[in-house]
């Protein structure tokens, strides 16, 4: 083959350290497209962001030269620093890990709806259940004593 044909799609989800409840409106107002800029300049494409004041969901398509670990990365250094330095808050920050999951092209739009309707979904669910099954899902298997730090 002389060419190189990807349709690399990715559902990701992380928290702010500790659950803290600091993503309100106006911050999500500017933090969502800031985060679609640095996916943008990474070759990749947001397709749909949600969440919660303590949480975000991303739908992102990614070039084949990146990996899922580099632009989670270069996401939650660069919007930390951006949240530091123009919204003056020092005490923001991501949490460690993330959830990632790979999403079929014949799935996209129910990922698009779930994702979009984040604050309805969580009058039913706190981020905890809905994090465990979500990894339950998509048959991961983890240990629960490291899923929250």
């Amino acid at each position: 083959m002389s060419q190189t044909l990807t349709n690399l799609l990715y559902h990701v989800v992380f928290s702010t350290k500790n659950r803290e409840n600091i993503i309100f409106d106006e911050l999500r107002e500017e933090l969502y497209p800031y985060i679609g800029g640095i996916i943008k300049n990474e070759k990749g494409c947001l397709l749909s962001v949600g969440g919660t004041n303590d949480h975000i969901h991303l739908l992102i398509k990614l070039s084949p030269v990146n990996t899922v670990s580099y632009i989670l990365q270069q996401i939650k250094g660069s919007s930390s620093k951006w949240i530091h330095e123009k919204h003056q808050n020092r005490l923001f920050s991501w949490q460690r890990g993330y959830g990632a999951f790979t999403v079929s092209e014949s799935n996209l739009s129910n990922v698009i709806k779930y994702i979009k309707n984040q604050h309805e979904h969580h009058n039913k669910l706190t981020f905890r259940e809905e994090y465990l099954k979500l990894l339950k899902k998509h048959n991961i298997k983890y240990d629960e004593k490291y899923l929250w730090d």
